[in-house]
């Protein structure tokens, strides 16, 4: 009877237990051993203040204590404003009804938070270690879980794959907690009831201003694809979780990184589809309120400008770049480009890239509206050189499905003076799509192109035994027609 009475005492004492902003003087002298210079005092006092955590009879908090798996869940149950009434017996072997931690145990396996030890107990007076309470803090405010795929873990001690190693990636990825070094979070170790007071006011801070979208919410049972300029913007994380373990991503993350607007999407389909019901897509806007980040979702129906990168390798600098619709109607005799080394999306944003000696691969320009067009590029040496653009409304995306085709009408291939070709057939019908010359004498063949499609050639050497093949492909887009010449070597034809 003396230990039960101990027990719900001591239950009462911790649930009364942890502050999380005050620093008044009164708050102070509560806690003989919590001076106001400790990196855990403003927790500790905060959370005191509202009858979260408390202390000991004697005017101490103990901050250098072990904190038990059942004090912990107290704390943690009376934070989130979990329901302990009614709640379900869990059937942990080592948690009676008289427990003093029962109900708060209960209430926290009933949401799946907690599930103990493989061998049926709970170990309610076992010290909590830092793993541990990575994955209850986790679960418990439904805090986004990174992944070691997309980022960066530093803790050396903690590999992928082992016990709570994606809680303790996300609990440092929201700045809750660091280390017990830059390379180490140990995670085996016990955590104290300072500590647990500071990270338990560190993750009610993390979750405030994280807004999480989820299937549901659109009468879905899944997102299928998300999207989103995070990664590129460093403006917000998206973070995709499951309700259920294993189960569907039917929820998703959003972090306020920094000021700034960016876009998010969300979709039931993989692909494109014109109704509404299936996608959602919207601005987001992120701003400092009060010293603290905001982050709000505008929902929308707009397409951005989206770049077109034109394939100017092998050529000259270019010049000047002109814009018309396929109709030939002029929209600029001066378009703004961007010059970019690589064809990646995301480069060439703010500023030109060239390499060593000025050299680039492709330039960009933008385009702001669905439709066909004619961009006719003009070269430092006198050349002009036409592409052909179709921007493709595709839903639920923020950018066009480009499309983007060089002219090249015609186009050759030398096989060289090695190969003895006797006379070429062209199979049925590759004069509608393209008209094959070969200079008299040589292994010189020209192409022209007519329509889309593409033909092989197949031409026998008299020299040896492999059979030679010419390909010819032609591709269109309005009066743009790109013809490719190639040869085909292939001992099983």
């Amino acid at each position: 009877m003396g230990k039960k009475l101990l027990m719900v005492l001591g239950a009462l004492l911790l649930a009364c237990n942890l502050p999380l902003s005050g620093t008044s003087a009164a708050s102070t002298e509560r806690f003989t051993d919590v001076p106001s210079s400790k990196h855990y005092a403003e927790a500790v006092y905060d959370l005191a203040d509202r009858n979260i955590i408390g202390g000991y009879p004697d005017g101490t908090f103990k901050p250098g204590n072990s904190i038990t798996r059942g004090q912990a869940a107290a704390i943690i149950t009376k934070m989130v404003g979990l329901d302990t009434t009614n709640v379900k017996n869990p059937g942990f072997k080592d948690v009676s009804t008289a427990n003093g931690y029962y109900e708060a145990i209960a209430a926290m396996a009933q949401e799946g938070i907690i599930s103990g030890y493989g061998d049926g107990r709970y170990g309610p007076n076992d010290p909590i270690t830092r793993g541990q309470m990575a994955s209850i803090i986790v679960k418990a405010f439904d805090l986004p879980r990174y992944n070691f795929t997309s980022y960066k873990s530093p803790f050396e001690d903690v590999k992928r794959g082992t016990g709570h190693d994606s809680s303790i990636l996300s609990i440092y990825r929201l700045g809750i907690t660091a280390g017990t070094s830059p390379e180490t979070f140990s995670p085996n170790a016990p955590i104290t009831r300072g500590q647990a007071a500071k990270m338990l006011k560190a993750s009610e801070e993390a979750k405030a201003p994280i807004v999480t979208v989820r299937a549901s919410d659109y009468q879905w049972e899944e997102f299928k694809m998300f999207d989103s300029n995070h990664r590129d913007s460093g403006l917000f994380h998206a973070v995709e979780g499951r309700e259920k373990f294993g189960g569907p991503v039917d929820k998703i993350h959003l972090v306020p990184l920094k000021e700034g607007k960016g876009t998010f999407q969300v979709a039931l389909v993989y692909s494109g589809n014109p109704d509404q019901k299936y996608y959602r897509k919207y601005f987001v806007h992120i701003k400092e309120v009060d010293g603290k980040l905001k982050l709000t979702l505008e929902r929308t129906e707009d397409i951005l400008p989206t770049p077109a990168g034109l394939d100017v390798r092998g050529k000259n600098q270019v010049q000047n770049i002109s814009l018309s619709t396929m109709d030939g109607k002029k929209l600029s005799d001066n378009v703004e480009f961007r010059k970019c080394l690589s064809f990646s999306p995301s480069d060439c944003r703010d500023s030109d890239q060239t390499d060593s000696e000025g050299k680039y691969n492709n330039v960009r320009i933008m385009i702001d509206k669905p439709g066909q067009y004619i961009a006719t590029v003009r070269f430092d040496d006198g050349e002009e050189v036409r592409y052909g653009i179709e921007a493709v409304s595709l839903t639920p995306h923020f950018s066009y499905s480009m499309r983007i085709l060089e002219e090249r009408p015609t186009a050759s291939v030398d096989l060289g003076a090695a190969y003895d070709i006797g006379r070429h057939v062209l199979p049925k019908d590759a004069d509608q799509i393209a008209a094959i010359t070969r200079e008299p004498g040589t292994n010189l063949f020209h192409a022209e192109g007519k329509k889309k499609g593409s033909f092989t050639i197949k031409l026998p050497d008299h020299n040896k035994t492999d059979l030679i093949a010419i390909g010819v492909r032609v591709e269109t887009l309005g009066p743009i027609i790109n013809v490719q010449i190639y040869e085909m070597i292939d001992t099983h034809m």
